[in-house]
């Protein structure tokens, strides 16, 4: 089939940085599925400035963007860790009037001993309680911490205060 004499569809237009080789690869991938597609780049009517698409007979169009929904670009794939060490457990829940403050106080002793923590509530709607999450990974350091922090008792943490106000980090 004559391509310029063809009646031409646009199926992909991108404007990275990367534009023609993505159009590149997408002619390419279209190719080996037998049709028929051109690159064109903003000489050619109808292109905006900076712009890169491909173009297939109308005729293949539909069959053509499924082909391309299909085979997404290496940086159109969102990379996700799904490493299940990341993910967070609850290891401290109160639905009590002081729920927030302690929840404050348990995410600042965890902290404190380098373990980060992430504080799940809302002061808005209290009543929906609030809870202390960490890394899987780091459950049982935390756990460990909270129960010295708690054997401890409050003058452990005064104490421990008043130290931090004397020799700043």
């Amino acid at each position: 089939m004559d391509m310029a004499s063809a009646d031409l569809v646009t199926v992909y237009r991108s404007m990275d940085a990367d534009a023609k080789e993505d159009c590149e690869t997408i002619v390419e991938i279209l190719g080996d599925r037998n049709i028929s597609a051109a690159v064109v780049d903003d000489n050619a009517p109808g292109v905006p400035e900076g712009a890169y698409e491909v173009r297939v007979p109308a005729a293949d169009s539909a069959r053509a963007e499924a082909i391309i929904a299909e085979n997404p670009l290496p940086d159109e794939v969102e990379e996700v860790d799904d490493s299940d060490e990341l993910d967070l457990e609850t290891i401290f829940h109160s639905d009590d009037t002081t729920a927030e403050v302690e929840a404050i106080g348990v995410k600042n002793v965890l902290e404190a001993n380098g373990i980060a923590a992430v504080l799940v509530g809302d002061s808005v709607l209290p009543t929906f309680g609030f809870e202390v999450k960490v890394a899987r990974e780091q459950v049982e350091s935390a756990r460990q911490v909270i129960a010295q922090a708690e054997a401890d008792g409050p003058a452990a943490a005064d104490e421990g205060e008043l130290e931090s106000e004397k020799n700043p980090g």
